[in-house]
């Protein structure tokens, strides 16, 4: 299950729900553990890639927000978000940007998945 998650970009407990509301087959392995075919689990990264609105965020820091500058280069592309009073800056590639339509006054959600983020400015 750990695997499929992984494989998937989504949370182990994603995968588990997913198991139980019956959207993903699975079966018992010879330990008896959840496990799942490898034609199912394509089928599933299939159909998730194919419809990316319709798959739920397993990131619990998001933020929805509105596009406030968008500054493009050749490779890559610099988004800022105005996301209620913060303001969240996004590097990516410039194809990401284009393929997102991403530009001002867009609606879009900043998903925030670290562990741990720490910025300081030293005296």
């Amino acid at each position: 299950m750990r695997e499929a998650a992984r494989l998937l970009g989504v949370s182990d407990d994603t995968v588990r729900r997913w198991a139980e509301s019956g959207r993903l087959a699975t079966s018992l392995d010879a330990a008896g553990r959840q496990a799942v075919e490898g034609a199912e689990l394509a089928a599933l990264a299939v159909e998730l890639a194919d419809a990316p609105e319709a798959r739920g965020v397993s990131a619990r820091n998001t933020l929805p927000g509105i596009v406030t500058r968008v500054l493009r280069d050749g490779v890559m592309a610099q988004v800022e978000l105005q996301a209620g009073p913060h303001r969240v800056v996004s590097l990516m590639s410039r194809e990401a940007a284009d393929e997102l339509g991403l530009e001002v006054g867009v609606l879009a959600t900043a998903s925030v998945k670290a562990t741990q983020v720490v910025v300081e400015r030293r005296p």
